[in-house]
């Protein structure tokens, strides 16, 4: 697997507590990124204003604003800053905050206490979906009724407006594009989520129908093939 560049890759790290925020600069600085560190979502979200950031860790539990309120500001912003990747850190592990950061639109979530590599691992692994540009088939986009996905720029639009995705609502969708009307496997697709079980691609995939399809409850092209996982049917 290709190593991620990290040298010109920007990263802001919000975190209340000043040890673990320092501790988290210093070694992702000592491999080769640019880090950037706030004390809270006021200083979050002042620096997001003004700077175009490669991803963003998140702590959720902060005084004041958390990482979920923060997550979900950002996503409504538009233009590149929205698109900002999302990894966000918690002292709590449960799955129904796992489910909660994803729905909000983070791209991985990461419990505390963790190993420093995981964290780094996980934060080239954002930014290696987020680099992928797979070639289309043809050069063409895929039809979806109203919808049109762009494999080559992994860009979903309706109606010719540009609707907004997670980096990995793009590499989820990109892969099941890869092989339209065949099945893939829940479990494969989960492999670069925060939950192998696949309870994360469930997420994802619910969020995606609500940006694709007309009637989300009855998908007509994000289909669930059962026991198997998940295929896409394009027009």
């Amino acid at each position: 697997m290709a190593a991620v560049e990290s040298a010109d890759r920007h990263l802001l790290v919000v975190d209340d507590d000043d040890r673990i925020r320092d501790l988290l600069k210093q070694y992702l600085s000592r491999h080769g990124f640019r880090v950037t560190g706030a004390p809270g979502g006021a200083a979050a979200r002042s620096l997001l204003d003004t700077i175009d950031f490669d991803l963003a860790v998140f702590d959720v539990m902060m005084p004041g604003e958390d990482g979920f309120s923060l997550t979900r500001w950002l996503r409504e912003k538009k233009g590149a800053a929205g698109r900002t990747p999302v990894l966000m850190l918690t002292a709590r592990g449960l799955a129904e905050d796992r489910i909660e950061g994803l729905k909000l639109g983070a791209d991985d979530y990461l419990a505390k206490p963790f190993e420093p590599e995981e964290l780094l691992l996980r934060i080239e692994a954002i930014l290696r979906r987020a680099d992928a540009r797979p070639a289309a088939a043809g050069g063409k986009a895929l039809s979806l009724g109203a919808c049109s996905f762009d494999l080559e720029r992994g860009e979903l639009s309706r109606d010719g407006v540009p609707v907004r995705l997670t980096e990995a609502e793009v590499a989820l969708l990109k892969r099941l594009a890869r092989s339209p009307h065949e099945p893939v496997d829940r479990l494969e697709l989960a492999r670069e989520t925060v939950d192998p079980s696949g309870r994360a691609v469930d997420v994802q995939v619910t969020r995606l129908r609500r940006k694709i399809e007309s009637d989300p409850k009855t998908p007509r092209y994000l289909q669930t093939v059962r026991g198997v996982g998940y295929l896409l049917a394009p027009d």
